[in-house]
């Protein structure tokens, strides 16, 4: 069933691998075709792990036959492979959101489904997060398997840009191949496209020094076709101001809202004294010029607008965290039988 190659990397020589119990997240959408052949890759890279782990598949509201295949699946391979069912499809964050929060595991491992993450490289990144006592352990895709001016291109702007902005610095923000202390990422909610900026979500809560970044296989796509587009460099772009000013302004958001008053306040006015002057000195007719309305447009309307989209940003986020609502409804998954045991795949099961 696999097609892909097996990768030359592993654990180093003679390591021991820390007491830990893994879950590894995969949010599928539209991804039938991929569904088996991850599965089997899967417990390919995982047959020799000798710590608890587990699968958490989440169906992100498809369209296809993902949630058949992953419910038959699930059935065939054994309590370990555990479903859930998004109501529909809430995009990809919402989907990594609803897997973490159904995952069991000390660590957790973030991985696409469509094949082209190769789960070979998690118990490699796992040994690294626990060796070297990080938080994350980021994937780079270091030779991408994609194309350059729709994929490669513009990732590596976005990725300098948010390196920039949030003063994380990675290769690779947009691999979702990512290995998590379990403690750490649920203290995180994620809402909106905001599973991009997961590094940087989680600098707030833990230090830079403790995530990393490791050369992961890259694959290109088998089967189906990807989710992503042009478009989602404007969703980029507004949630990269968003997480700008929770990393910046979070506990003094004065600073910011005042600094968009006094740019915008002092172009305005300079604007309204030029007119006052013309006015006053030369006696000249203003109440029809078009820079009056400019400036008070620029006074009062770039205020509203810009500050609108911040407030109704934390305001989303108060009424989520304060009322302990999610960002998406998972169909109800029936108890485990008496004779699924505990639900962890372990050697010689």
């Amino acid at each position: 069933m696999n097609v892909l190659p097996i990768p030359a990397s592993g654990l180093p020589d003679g390591a021991v691998m820390p007491d830990h119990t893994l879950s590894i997240v995969v949010p599928m959408y539209n991804e039938a075709e991929n569904v088996e052949p991850l599965l089997a890759r899967i417990h390919q890279a995982m047959e020799r792990y000798d710590q608890p782990w587990e699968v958490v598949l989440v169906d992100d509201g498809s369209t296809d036959a993902t949630v058949s295949e992953i419910r038959r699946l699930a059935a065939h391979y054994g309590p370990h492979v555990h479903a859930v069912e998004l109501v529909r499809n809430y995009k990809q964050t919402a989907a990594m959101q609803a897997g973490i929060d159904a995952a069991r595991g000390d660590v957790i491992a973030t991985i696409d489904g469509d094949l082209q993450n190769d789960p070979y490289d998690i118990p490699r990144m796992v040994y690294r997060l626990l060796s070297e006592d990080l938080d994350l352990v980021v994937g780079w895709r270091k030779d991408r398997q994609e194309g350059f001016f729709m994929r490669r291109l513009p990732s590596r702007i976005a990725n300098a840009l948010i390196a920039r902005v949030t003063g994380v610095r990675l290769k690779d923000y947009g691999c979702s191949l990512k290995v998590y202390r379990g403690n750490v990422i649920r203290s995180v909610k994620l809402y909106g496209e905001m599973h991009r900026f997961i590094p940087a979500w989680l600098a707030t809560v833990t230090t830079p020094r403790r995530i990393a970044q490791e050369v992961v296989t890259h694959h290109a796509r088998i089967h189906g076709q990807s989710k992503y587009g042009i478009s989602r460099t404007f969703r980029v772009v507004l949630d990269l101001v968003f997480m700008y000013f929770f990393m910046r302004y979070r506990t003094r958001p004065g600073h910011f809202f005042g600094g968009i008053g006094i740019v915008l306040g002092a172009l305005g006015s300079l604007i309204l004294a030029y007119l006052f002057g013309l006015k006053l000195f030369f006696g000249q007719d203003i109440g029809t010029r078009p820079m009056l309305f400019t400036g008070f447009f620029l006074l009062i309307a770039g205020v509203q607008m810009v500050t609108s989209g911040v407030l109704a940003e934390m305001l989303a986020r108060v009424y989520h965290e304060a009322n302990g609502s999610s960002a998406y409804v998972a169909r109800p998954q029936p108890a485990p039988g008496e004779n699924d045991g505990d639900g962890w795949r372990r050697i010689g099961r």
